[in-house]
């Protein structure tokens, strides 16, 4: 059957005509010799008529189209024409007419029109790898042919071609479809198959073990399995590397560790995906027993069963997880946490595919005493019992707890809180959260001593009031810090005790002791005293921050020339603090001293210090620089930086020391600005909450 592509070709060739080309001409009038005008038509068809026109055509004894295919028969001669039958393996070029009086080659070649078709193909169904016979005409004009999928196959590697046939192998990526033969050209002509080209796929037959386990080898069994690319199971996990029987009706292939259930895919070389009719299923761990039974916390349970090897986690209840100490395909020993409570144990496998525990239970622990039965807070009382090593808390009456940390399984020796008073069962928390209670009740009496339950502030300064709560404070005869006894004591009573911390208090966190008059001695909670250097007699202070008489060199205030911090409160607090991002000056002081003359030192054997602490986190964006500027010249620092953040030790009062020998010039002020100035490089930066106290002179 003529394709309807050829079919157009024809009407078009029926309906445009034909075009007659023009040739070389004779330059000089010869009335005998041949001279060929024109000939034509061109395009022509195989098998129609070729005419020639010009002077003397009769004398023309040959014509020799291309591939020297020579015509010597004329359909008629005369004088002015010649008309020849074009064979039908003619092909396009240009033509010689010969006569005596020599040869005449076309300006011109001779083109044709090409009604390429495809009449047939055979079989009708395909396997890749088998030939495909392909029946029509002028094939062997076709340089391609183009499978379904846009596979092709170069005209080079065509079986054989000629007008009627073509014959090629199907690819391995062809796919069913309707195929086309292409000329190549540049604008090149499609010729599509009638109909479509059946090209078998993989089958599969039957997926064997189903279940199967992970890791294992799964069988596929079906028809023309050669043709799979690849296996792909289910969530996409693709599998390239398996093996096929000579027959290739079987595919063995190791199921990956990380698979899950579902129906299965075998992908074909040219991309078309079967799926299996039937899911794949998995085997997952399965559970028979568990021991031992209770088990304790922190100990070993051995978990038997079946395909417990898949097991990659393990879950107890209290969301606690299971550290696997063994793993075998029967048996699995995890250690049980110890925050693990009582209730199903749940396994997972990579593939999904859970299993559940008996239900465990616990061992709890017992208490079968303790002594004494009764006693003044403050003292110590043994528990006796098994499995106290599970502990972390006892309670006592007046529910107060103390956090234990027991060194044996039937032992375990705890001191009363101070402040514990009245009779109650003993209650001890477990490592999991569970409680247990004593059978027996505890007695504990208010013990005649003071007691300190708090302190305030968390920070102060050396000279500065520290408030003790408690109980029985009455009975506080001295407070000491470390070994120096307090001298000056503010209020007084049962609960309260003010005390002055001693100016020689050494810096860091610390308790203070009270000692009551029978000679008792009771710690109070910690407390940090600031770390700043301590401004002695021989200290000439620059700035201090406090209110000042009208008498001193620097009365009666000093000027907030950046506006980044709150007089008042600086007045109040006794030192400053940066409230928003400051901008060139942070404080300063330029008026003269009334007394006439600013500190007066030698700079190579005095240092320059200040006392700086934070309120806040204070990131660093860029670069930046404190500066001190004592009577017009510069003294420069970086605060203390950790990592990118302004810090002082303990968030509390440091002191920078910066050294002046050979920055200041001269020792004698008597004149120029004094006063902090920032210079950074990033906006980004905001030093607020940045503290400053105590800018002063210091011998070295």
């Amino acid at each position: 059957m003529k394709n309807l592509l050829s079919l157009a070709l024809f009407l078009g060739i029926l309906f445009t005509g034909f075009a007659f080309t023009a040739c070389d001409e004779t330059e000089t009038e010869d009335l005998t010799t041949v001279q060929l005008e024109v000939f034509g038509p061109s395009p022509a068809l195989r098998g129609g008529e070729l005419r020639f026109i010009g002077k003397n055509m009769d004398r023309v004894t040959a014509i020799i189209l291309p591939d020297n295919i020579e015509v010597k028969t004329f359909v008629s001669k005369t004088k002015g024409e010649l008309v020849i039958a074009i064979p039908q393996d003619a092909m396009p070029g240009k033509i010689v007419v010969k006569s005596p009086d020599g040869d005449i080659q076309s300006k011109t070649p001779l083109t044709f029109l090409e009604p390429i078709s495809i009449e047939g193909f055979a079989p009708a169904t395909v396997k890749a790898g088998d030939k495909l016979t392909i029946n029509g005409d002028y094939l062997n004009l076709i340089a391609e042919v183009i499978f379904d999928g846009d596979v092709v196959v170069d005209s080079t590697d065509f079986v054989s071609k000629s007008r009627k046939k073509i014959e090629v192998i199907v690819p391995i990526e062809a796919r069913t479809g309707k195929f086309v033969v292409s000329n190549g050209a540049e604008m090149p002509a499609l010729v599509y198959s009638a109909t479509e080209l059946q090209v078998k796929l993989p089958v599969i037959g039957s997926m064997n073990p189903n279940p199967v386990k992970p890791g294992a080898s799964l069988q596929i069994g079906g028809t023309d399995l050669d043709l799979v690319k690849s296996i792909r199971f289910a969530e996409g996990i693709d599998v390239g590397a398996f093996t096929i029987n000579t027959a290739k009706t079987q595919i063995d292939v190791t199921v990956p560790d990380d698979v899950k259930e579902g129906k299965l895919k075998l992908i074909a070389h040219s991309g078309v995906e079967v799926e299996s009719s039937t899911l794949l299923s998995l085997v997952g761990p399965v559970v028979s027993s568990i021991a031992p039974s209770p088990v304790k916390n922190g100990e070993e349970l051995t978990i038997t069963g079946t395909n417990l090897d898949l097991v990659t986690g393990i879950k107890f209840a209290g969301n606690a997880d299971g550290a696997v100490l063994s793993k075998t395909a029967t048996q699995l020993v995890v250690t049980v946490p110890l925050t693990a409570t009582e209730g199903v144990v749940t396994l997972t496998a990579s593939s999904g595919k859970p299993a559940g525990t008996p239900a465990i239970t616990l061992v709890k622990p017992v208490i079968t005493g303790f002594a004494p039965a009764s006693l003044m807070a403050g003292g110590d009382i043994t528990i006796s019992g098994t499995d106290l090593d599970l502990i972390r808390k006892v309670s006592f009456p007046g529910n107060l707890s103390v956090d234990v940390v027991p060194t044996s399984p039937t032992s375990l020796t705890v001191t009363v809180p101070p402040a514990s008073v009245g009779s109650a069962v003993l209650i001890v928390t477990t490592t999991n959260g569970s409680t247990v209670s004593s059978a027996a009740t505890l007695t504990v009496e208010a013990a005649n001593k003071p007691v300190a339950t708090a302190v305030a502030p968390a920070t102060l300064k050396p000279g500065a009031m520290l408030t003790i709560q408690g109980t029985k404070l009455h009975l506080v005869e001295s407070v000491y810090f470390g070994t120096i006894k307090a001298t000056s004591f503010g209020t007084r009573s049962a609960t309260t005790i003010e005390v002055q911390v001693p100016a020689a208090v050494a810096s860091g966190k610390q308790a203070a002791k009270m000692v009551a008059f029978d000679g008792a001695e009771v710690m109070t909670p910690e407390f940090t005293v600031s770390g700043t250097d301590p401004v002695t007699a021989q200290t000439k202070m620059v700035m201090d921050f406090e209110t000042r008489s009208s008498s001193d060199w620097h009365a009666p205030d000093w000027d907030n020339w950046g506006g980044s911090y709150d007089a008042a409160k600086a007045k109040a607090d006794g030192y400053i603090t940066l409230l928003s991002r400051p901008g060139w000056w942070v404080v300063g002081c330029n008026h003269p001293d009334p007394n006439g003359g600013w500190p007066v030192v030698d700079p190579g054997n005095y240092v320059l210090k200040v006392d700086i602490k934070t309120n806040k986190p204070i990131k660093i964006t860029g670069d930046y620089e404190f500066i001190f500027k004592i009577g017009g010249e510069d003294v420069k620092s970086k605060l203390m930086v950790e990592g990118d953040y302004i810090v002082t030790p303990g968030n509390d009062w440091a002191t920078l020391t910066l050294a002046i020998d050979g920055v200041l010039s001269n020792p004698t002020r008597n004149g120029g600005d004094f006063g902090i100035v920032l210079n950074y490089s990033d906006a980004g930066t905001d030093f607020a909450g940045l503290c400053f106290d105590n800018i002063r002179f210091d011998p070295k």
